[in-house]
């Protein structure tokens, strides 16, 4: 990243993102996973761990694991990247030190509910995070590492086995009561990041085959306004088809499927969801 860029309105802005994004992930850590001794997933959750057996703010473990990680970081990945977690880093870290006490505002126990709220804000933060070009560090930079090494690596794979072994670790802490909270945790967590770097699907992807395509095409275009565009298809019986391919929003789903069914009783209509929909007439609050 050149320095007459760095301080340009959208960096700015992903840096703010970035910032606000670790300041709620330390929150859910210190306010709910804390203080009912569970663990988030990554070097944050290692982090955690060290803090439970040796009494070390999680801070300060991840600022210093994060350091090497960083430095390949800066040799082997991008700039943007490499800035971008060097500021969630700092920010993280800062954050869990200065909310550490967060953790003794909560007299009553309720594990569930920890579990529930901690994994949803660890969540909101490493997606406001990860949506602004950003990470908190940890094992999205080992993530990128491996990715960018090996190519076909499945880094799905990598992240559940250093999930499991934190768990597995906890669990002889805390108990297996514990662990199995922080799994449900966890899938919340990553549940919600996804939510918040894609978005919740509002638009649905529509493929329409019909006999009279012409009719429905000219309904879509004329009344429903998304557009639509016409393929070339072929059934098993090896005829002929065309299939209408369409986007429409949710709260438009019934009535396209009211009209397209009254034109033709006769058409199948598969719908699946459109986790992003970018490009001309696609960010309108007509669809």
């Amino acid at each position: 990243m050149k320095i007459n860029t760095l301080f340009n309105k959208g960096n700015i802005k992903n840096t703010v993102f970035v910032i606000v994004g670790c300041l709620v992930s330390a929150i859910g850590v210190n306010m709910f996973l804390v203080t009912a001794k569970l663990l988030s997933g990554g070097v944050s959750g290692i982090a955690i761990l060290i803090q439970y057996a040796f009494h070390i703010s999680a801070g300060y473990t991840v600022l210093v694991a994060n350091i090497p990680l960083l430095v390949l970081s800066y040799r082997k990945l991008n700039r943007r990247f490499t800035i971008y977690s060097i500021i969630g880093t700092f920010s993280l870290s800062l954050f869990l030190i200065l909310t550490k006490n967060l953790s003794s505002i909560f007299k009553v126990q309720d594990t569930l509910l920890f579990s529930v709220y901690g994994g949803v804000l660890t969540g909101i933060g490493a997606g406001l995070a990860y949506s602004n070009h950003g990470s908190e560090g940890g094992m999205n930079i080992i993530v990128m590492l491996v990715k960018k090494k090996y190519d076909n690596f499945d880094v799905g794979q990598l992240g559940f086995i250093v999930n499991c072994i934190i768990v597995s670790l906890g669990m002889m802490i805390n108990g297996i009561i514990t662990a199995l909270y922080t799994l449900m945790s966890m899938y919340i967590a990553a549940f919600v990041t996804d939510k918040v770097i894609h978005g919740l699907s509002r638009k649905k992807v529509l493929f329409v085959i019909t006999d009279k395509e012409e009719e429905v095409f000219k309904y879509i275009t004329t009344f429903m306004h998304p557009g639509a565009t016409i393929l070339n298809g072929k059934a098993l019986t090896g005829r002929e088809r065309k299939v209408i391919y369409c986007i429409v929003h949710i709260s438009r789903l019934p009535q396209f499927k009211y009209w397209v069914q009254k034109i033709d009783r006769d058409a199948l209509i598969s719908i699946i969801d459109a986790s992003e929909v970018d490009g001309r007439g696609f960010n309108s609050s007509i669809l």
